[in-house]
């Protein structure tokens, strides 16, 4: 699921500012982008990614900022060191000029700054930021969740129509076999009476490899389950239970289809079929 969120607050010495934006993807797959300060601590910032988001692609993106003035500095002993190995030059190669202060403090080391490394001391403030953006991503991805379920539950909700469709259709299919078995036989056997015994037991034992009551009572029951996984009013992911009811689901059309000698029937089942692949790839992104 996709979603953007953004944290800051200060840690040490510095403000962290943190930006954690996620893209569809079947499994979690964390990308952190962290600042050499925060290096020391990818572990636990990936372990807090894992645990508040289960599926999708997270990147984490962190920088730290600093106030110059507060943080800056002089090295006095780098300093005198610098005076004296100008005065060293100027002697040696005879450089005429007045050694100002302005000139010294330009010489590399002699000025400088809280080491950004140095500037954060504890993890817990650097991994409440990233908690607090985390909460932002969640937020945006449950609206998308909650717009992604009433797609969901329309797909189904237009499958079932058609379970329902099959089941008003499967004894009239009977019926029509009977009518087409015995019209076959009474051309065959030309005008000789026909074995109303024989023909009932044909009938009955097509009737029964035919039979696709079980897999509709199941496939009615995997969509219940379906639909009370996305009513779920808690924050548990379901998107892999629902994969799973997807795929029970299928497994349920393809035994329908397999069991429905009527053209009919056969283009309702690919007509699930088909819901049921739209709903497949909704929900391997759906957390």
């Amino acid at each position: 699921m996709t979603g953007f969120g953004t944290a800051s607050g200060p840690v040490g010495r510095a403000t962290l500012i943190v930006d954690v934006r996620s893209v569809n993807h079947r499994f979690f797959s964390p990308a952190l982008k962290l600042p050499p300060a925060l290096a020391r601590w990818e572990a636990e910032v990936r372990e807090l990614v894992r645990r508040r988001v289960a599926r999708g692609h997270v990147t984490v993106t962190a920088r730290l900022e600093s106030e110059r003035s507060a943080d800056t500095r002089i090295d006095t002993a780098a300093f005198a060191a610098a005076v004296a190995t100008l005065r060293a030059l100027r002697t040696q190669y005879a450089l005429g000029g007045e050694l100002d202060v302005a000139t010294v403090l330009r010489v590399p080391g002699v000025v400088g700054g809280v080491r950004e490394e140095d500037a954060v001391e504890d993890v817990a403030p650097a991994l409440a930021v990233v908690d607090a953006a985390l909460d932002a991503l969640l937020a945006m991805r449950r609206a998308e969740g909650a717009r992604l379920a009433e797609v969901l539950r329309t797909r189904l909700q237009a499958a079932e129509t058609i379970v329902g469709r099959l089941a008003e259709r499967a004894p009239e299919r009977v019926s029509a076999y009977r009518q087409r078995l015995t019209a076959n036989v009474a051309a065959l056997l030309n005008g000789v009476a026909v074995d109303e015994h024989r023909l009932a037991q044909e009938v009955a034992l097509s009737a029964e490899r035919w039979d696709i009551g079980e897999e509709l009572d199941r496939f009615r029951s995997h969509a219940v389950a379906f639909h009370e996984a996305l009513n779920a009013d808690d924050d548990e992911p379901v998107g892999k239970r629902l994969g799973f009811l997807l795929q029970e689901l299928l497994r349920e059309a393809n035994t329908t289809g397999s069991k429905s000698n009527d053209a009919e029937m056969q283009r309702d089942v690919v007509t699930i079929k088909e819901e049921l692949e739209r709903l497949r790839e909704q929900v391997e992104n759906l957390e």
